[in-house]
């Protein structure tokens, strides 16, 4: 099978093309650089001897768009394309429409176009929002509190439209939890432009000295030690469950979603004193005002994935850790070290 990969070069995207890579699978990488590197391929190369096809470009150019397609013969689409910060939507909301979802409408226009009807769509547990229930399954309310989120929203209700217009289509939702970790060579793993967004990448570029201390946004939330529960997951654990929805999609039709987490939440300070205990560094932090936008608690019932995938999240907490600090410590300026 040949796989077309939006965004192949981020985070999530290029830990997919290697997974798919080792799988069997052929595949073509688009991504437009903005928050990514393209050595990422090169790494990957490296451990598995097969470097993807890559195309530089964003998904908003339908001219691109329309000559991959008539290049090859994709027989599916996993996209991973898209702004991700939840502060930078609330500060550039027009942005993340903009680009998260008229670029998916003009991907969708093209696979339309192309007979190509197969499609794995990286969503997010922040369609959620402040959930009334824990832990999250996939019939809970969908009421998302940032525009980040609601671009995942928008473009999940686009795709079930498409679903019930044409039933040739079959598409599969991955609601993503906290993605984090590392492939366990070290060769490939986070690589944010600027200060990270996210806990984990933050804390390990202050573990190295990169950055001076970690900001802890908000200690006053009804948790227990009053900072953020979140459910955290080791990417590669997240990219195979693309391989297992992509697999189920031979027999599926329609709109399928599902969640992706481990089920277990764990708190800011639970997450640092883990790293700590993982490196035997010491993590010096501070406390500052929350971001807009945040939630308190935020875990998953990935339930119905085991059921129905035969998927679940096998790699601990240390995993985590330890595969995040070796990729790290192996670049600690990532890509262009």
């Amino acid at each position: 099978m040949k796989i077309l990969i939006t965004g192949g070069t981020g985070y999530i995207g290029s830990h997919a093309a290697l997974a798919l890579l080792l799988a069997g699978y052929d595949i073509v990488v688009l991504d437009n650089l903005s928050n990514s590197s393209s050595r990422s391929l090169d790494q990957i190369n490296k451990i598995t001897g097969r470097r993807p096809i890559f195309f530089e470009g964003d998904i908003t150019d339908s001219t691109l768009l329309s000559k991959l397609f008539s290049l090859y013969s994709f027989d599916a689409v996993l996209h991973f394309a898209g702004l991700k910060a939840i502060g930078e939507s609330v500060a550039q909301p027009l942005n993340y429409y903009q680009n998260n979802v008229n670029g998916s409408l003009l991907l969708f226009q093209a696979m339309a176009n192309a007979g190509v009807s197969t499609l794995v769509f990286s969503s997010s547990a922040t369609v959620y929002g402040e959930p009334e229930q824990m832990p999250i399954s996939e019939s809970c309310n969908l009421r998302p509190t940032n525009p980040y989120g609601r671009t995942k929203l928008m473009i999940e209700d686009i795709l079930c439209d498409l679903a019930r217009s044409d039933s040739r289509w079959r598409i599969a939702i991955l609601r993503y939890f906290n993605p984090v970790g590392a492939h366990e060579s070290g060769l490939i793993g986070e690589d944010p432009k600027g200060i990270p967004n996210n806990l984990l990448p933050y804390i390990a570029q202050v573990a190295v000295r990169k950055l001076p201390e970690l900001k802890i946004f908000g200690n006053d939330y009804l948790t227990f030690d009053g900072t953020g529960i979140r459910d955290y997951i080791h990417v590669m654990d997240l990219v195979e469950g693309h391989l297992f929805a992509l697999k189920a999609l031979q027999r599926l039709s329609g709109v399928n979603i599902w969640n992706l987490g481990s089920g277990v939440g764990y708190s800011v300070l639970d997450m640092i004193k883990c790293f700590e205990d993982v490196s035997g560094i010491s993590i010096p932090y501070r406390i500052t005002s929350r971001r807009p936008g945040d939630i308190p608690i935020c875990y998953a019932d990935p339930s119905k994935a085991q059921r129905e995938l035969g998927w679940k999240a096998t790699r601990s907490q240390y995993e985590m850790i330890r595969d995040l600090l070796l990729w790290q410590q192996m670049n600690p300026n990532g890509y262009q070290t």
